[in-house]
């Protein structure tokens, strides 16, 4: 059995980043090329409710690109899993238009595990989409697919998040936020567990945004029950998670 993400490492709080998500858009907007690099450490690298460094800390980074609407990206991080360490590399390319008040997000992602099997390498789909439902509320939901592969079955991952951002507070900005998603593998494989091919996660926390930098505090969950024997399950318990990341130029 073998587990699969089904989803980006980059966004993967996706509500974390409502704090200076639209300005940066409407930044963006404004000049046809842009870029900017993100360095970040976690004390567990959570992917939709799931340790991928067994609890441990990591290093994360990243560097997008912007022209217009379209986008292209590159996140890594070492991760610590069933002969996927030790290290993650995501390429992500897609492109973002806009209809009235709502922000959408076409794009396609690659998993890359350079210094392991590659044979363990997948696509993934997405197409999500955001709001402003009322001042200073944003609500999203994604839709991802993951193809069927030799070593995966075809997978389905839908989220939903809402974010507020809330008045400042001395020199930081707060936002409390959370989501909750669901996941299913339709093949034969294995996707997170020995016992089940669908589960439900979900997160709740505070970031503190204060000029470039963010500091998140989280909560995760899933319904998953730990069994012996099986370590992914194991790695499915109810945690708190510390995120820090600064965002340049």
């Amino acid at each position: 059995m073998t587990m699969i993400k089904s989803g980006l490492g980059l966004v993967g709080l996706v509500a974390m980043t409502a704090l200076s998500f639209s300005g940066v858009a409407r930044a963006e907007e404004e000049r046809e090329f842009g870029y900017s690099l993100t360095l970040g450490a976690t004390n567990d690298y959570i992917f939709r409710g799931l340790s991928f460094t067994s609890e441990d800390p990591a290093a994360q980074g990243s560097i997008d690109f912007s022209y217009g609407k379209l986008y292209l990206g590159f996140w890594g991080s070492n991760v610590d899993g069933d002969g996927f360490s030790p290290a993650e590399l995501d390429i992500y390319a897609g492109y973002k238009p806009t209809w009235g008040q709502f922000n959408f997000d076409f794009g396609v992602i690659g998993y890359l595990y350079p210094l392991a099997d590659d044979s363990l390498e997948y696509v993934e789909f997405k197409a999500g989409v955001s709001t402003e439902i009322v001042k200073n509320l944003t609500g999203g939901a994604i839709f991802y697919y993951t193809p069927e592969t030799d070593n995966y079955g075809e997978t389905y991952t839908v989220e939903g998040s809402l974010a507020y951002v809330l008045p400042e507070v001395g020199i930081f900005t707060p936002t409390v936020s959370g989501g909750v998603g669901y996941a299913e593998e339709t093949g034969d494989n294995g996707l997170f567990s020995n016992v089940t091919d669908n589960y439900v996660y979900w997160n709740a926390g505070l970031a503190l945004g204060v000029e470039k930098w963010i500091f998140d505090f989280r909560y995760w969950d899933t319904d998953l029950d730990s069994v012996p024997g099986d370590v992914y399950t194991g790695l499915s318990e109810e945690r708190f998670v510390f995120t820090a990341k600064i965002t340049l130029p």
